[in-house]
């Protein structure tokens, strides 16, 4: 048990890192606004032409008797609506790390250096559009997984009493475990440790994953809380990928010592 508060420690010591490095929080929120941006319009434009696509994709209703029409396109397009507001949700992380590759790598690497006894950070040397290739097909593996685990529970949520109880609590410790995968992605990805190695490592320590990505899924439940939780969430996923590999971590600062006067530490 003692995993659980390891892993919701390094969830805080993420934020606390984040929050001493002023210049590198603002940049990585950047990739989060810009995912939130295009999912709120994304999810607005459902919202105004969703009744117009159901309409178009159900022809054979045209002739119904009202009100049956106008129920059943009414239960479809809320249907519709709900079912792209929950990909919104899953995929959101997903989404924000592909289009902040650039960022989290080097927010992470930064994370690496300072808590690192020798002041060095792993680098994959591959060049970026390689990067964000590895990136986008693992993440998409990620979603599938996850996108399974959903239907199963879904399913199992019809069962008496344990649908409306354990099935739940299930889902988020299967949400927390995805998130954490994602989110150390970006730093188990620049030590060339591939998918499969990864979710290897994520269930040697499951108590450990738990306790980071369980509150932090609770958290991502309101988007604009995971905007501004994803650049401390991901410090802490590279503390906790140093974790699961074994590294040596001191205390962050120790290897240089040095801060910028905007509180951003100076790249080793």
């Amino acid at each position: 048990m003692r995993d659980l508060g390891v892993g919701f420690g390094y969830l805080l010591k993420g934020q606390r890192w984040v929050a001493r490095h002023g210049r590198s929080y603002g940049f990585g929120l950047l990739p989060g606004l810009i995912t939130l941006v295009l999912y709120a319009a994304a999810l607005v434009a459902l919202a105004l032409w969703g009744e117009d696509a159901v309409a178009w994709a159900t022809p054979f209703a045209d002739g119904w008797p009202s009100p049956w029409l106008g129920l059943f396109r009414g239960f479809l397009t809320a249907v519709l609506f709900a079912l792209g507001l929950l990909l919104a949700v899953v995929t959101f992380t997903a989404a924000t790390l592909l289009i902040g590759q650039p960022f989290y790598d080097n927010l992470s690497e930064q994370v690496d250096r300072d808590v690192s006894p020798d002041g060095t950070a792993p680098e994959s040397g591959l060049p970026l559009w390689r990067e964000l290739w590895i990136s986008a097909r693992d993440g998409l593996r990620i979603v599938v997984r996850a996108a399974l685990w959903g239907v199963l529970l879904f399913a199992l949520g019809f069962l008496p009493f344990v649908g409306q109880t354990v099935v739940p609590v299930i889902g988020f410790f299967v949400t927390g475990f995805f998130l954490t995968e994602e989110l150390a992605a970006v730093a188990l990805q620049r030590r060339d440790v591939d998918l499969r190695a990864r979710l290897a490592l994520l269930r040697s320590r499951k108590l450990l994953v738990w306790g980071f990505g369980t509150p932090l899924g609770l958290a991502f439940l309101l988007p604009f809380v995971a905007v501004f939780l994803m650049p401390g969430a991901v410090a802490g996923a590279t503390l906790l990928a140093r974790d699961l590999l074994g590294e040596e971590t001191g205390e962050p600062g120790e290897a240089d010592g040095a801060e910028e006067p905007g509180g951003s530490a100076v790249p080793a």
